[in-house]
């Protein structure tokens, strides 16, 4: 007896080739893939003079010196926050777009959606649309046309991999000057291993993983079940007016059969290869270009467009009942989006203010606890604070320090004449001092545990002024 060949657990995967498709959904996503790779490659060549000692890239993430440029706004280290909230509305406007028209995201913007859009037209010029690509794909000889037509869709592929590698490195550096270092091999070797990775990845995801790392990669076809319900705005079948489906016999239809010819039209210009007349699917990303291949199909049979369109579940279920569906603000303003709104909004808000609120300077206190106190030799009680002050401005500024809370307390900076609290700190900079407090023998602060007492620092040419709040440490009597 032979033995039995084992059970293949995986099925291998068939590549989809999707059928070229006109119409407004395919416009729009042409519209946007055009703007956000626009954005993208662009972006870092813009500049921004923000003076001579500035950077003046537009958009910069300087690593290096730990600071995020965005146009006329800077944003330090400690101001993370900003960062931070910015994350969060992002995150919150996911959770508001799909809650209100389902994965809206994934099938306009979403950079794997963007990049596999791009890599599919360029193999559509190259190897023909849908069937030419289909033959080629399964014709098992390699012959010289085979040959070069995938070796001219692989090159032209990698030159947009090595673009989208090159413009993300840009808005860490000097996007002229490191473009030249580059070019000339001077670049330090991050930037090459950088470009290198995010070369193989975008090759690799846009044109041959493709709908792979929607479906299994992609963790948010999983989570966007939290986010939408039947009044969510997706696109859908409608299967009350489609079935029973069956094919056009002399051009003409049965007329007990519905709206749906059964032409695949839908499932040939889908990314992901699915069949949106078996329902909601985790893999449908909501490119509606099934929209625009069956209202194409409707017009030639002389049927109502809408066959299979963006609508909520709850309105194919009216529909089918013979109702009208509900409007569409409707839809949108329900309890969960008012609520997703509500939260962006109130972030986005939150730091606004902030942003216009913050100082142009700026310092962090540090009291040196080793030891907590000096005692001089006429008894003055000195303390130690390492200080940092922070001038945002793009020009030298004269901070002056002073203190305030006890009049008894008085302020030396180190490595300053005595009596001169005034330093000079450099553009954008953020400058380490050790300053000295005392307190005099036989005053409170002297001979308290702990006094506290603010510590001022003001920009003698604007004006403007900071403080941060600390404790002088004396003698228990």
């Amino acid at each position: 007896m032979s033995q039995a060949e084992p059970e293949q657990l995986y099925k291998a995967r068939e590549p989809i080739f999707p059928k070229r498709i006109s119409g407004k959904f395919r416009n729009l996503k042409w519209i946007i893939m055009i703007l956000t790779l626009g954005v993208y490659y662009v972006t870092p060549w813009i500049r921004w003079d923000r003076g001579p000692a500035l950077p003046d890239q537009a958009v910069l993430l300087d690593l290096a010196n730990r600071r995020f440029y965005f146009f006329w706004i800077e944003i330090w280290p400690h101001e993370f926050y900003f960062v931070a909230g910015l994350l969060v509305m992002a995150g919150l406007g996911l959770f508001l777009f799909t809650s209100a028209l389902g994965r809206v995201w994934c099938g306009y913007t979403c950079p794997q959606t963007v990049w596999t859009d791009l890599f599919i037209l360029v193999e559509r010029w190259i190897e023909g649309d849908r069937n030419a690509r289909l033959r080629l794909h399964r014709q098992k000889k390699w012959d010289f046309r085979k040959f070069r037509l995938r070796i001219t869709k692989w090159v032209t592929w990698l030159l947009i991999a090595v673009a989208t590698g090159g413009a993300w490195v840009f808005y860490f550096a000097d996007a002229p000057t490191l473009l030249y270092n580059l070019v000339t091999l001077q670049a330090h070797p991050v930037a090459y291993m950088t470009i290198a990775v995010l070369t193989g990845t975008t090759f690799f995801f846009g044109g041959f993983a493709r709908e792979q790392i929607c479906i299994y990669a992609c963790p948010w076809p999983r989570i966007q079940a939290a986010m939408i319900d039947e009044d969510t705005i997706t696109v859908a079948y409608r299967e009350w007016r489609g079935e029973p489906r069956g094919k056009l016999k002399k051009g003409l239809m049965d007329e007990n059969q519905g709206d749906c010819i059964d032409c695949r039209a839908c499932v040939n210009v889908c990314p992901v290869g699915i069949d949106i007349r078996d329902g909601q699917q985790l893999e449908c990303i909501t490119c509606a270009l099934c929209i625009d291949a069956c209202d194409e199909v409707m017009d030639k049979i002389g049927k109502p467009r809408g066959l299979i369109d963006y609508m909520a579940l709850t309105d194919e279920q009216l529909e089918r009942a013979g109702a009208q569906p509900r409007k569409l603000w409707k839809h949108i303003f329900r309890p969960r989006v008012i609520m997703y709104t509500t939260l962006w909004a109130l972030v986005g808000v939150g730091l606004v203010v902030a942003l216009f609120i913050r100082s142009d300077i700026d310092m962090t206190v540090a009291p040196v606890r080793q030891p907590t106190f000096v005692t001089l030799s006429d008894g003055t009680i000195r303390n130690v604070y390492e200080v940092r002050l922070r001038n945002k401005h793009g020009e030298e500024r004269p901070f002056t320090m002073s203190v305030g809370g006890d009049e008894t307390l008085s302020l030396i900076i180190e490595g300053e004449p005595d009596g001169d609290t005034t330093i000079d700190v450099p553009p954008d900079t953020a400058k380490p001092v050790r300053v000295y407090v005392e307190a005099p023998r036989g005053s409170v602060a002297a001979d308290s545990e702990r006094v506290p007492f603010r510590l001022w620092v003001e920009d003698d040419e604007s004006g403007a002024r900071a403080y941060k709040d600390t404790v002088f440490n004396g003698r228990d009597n």
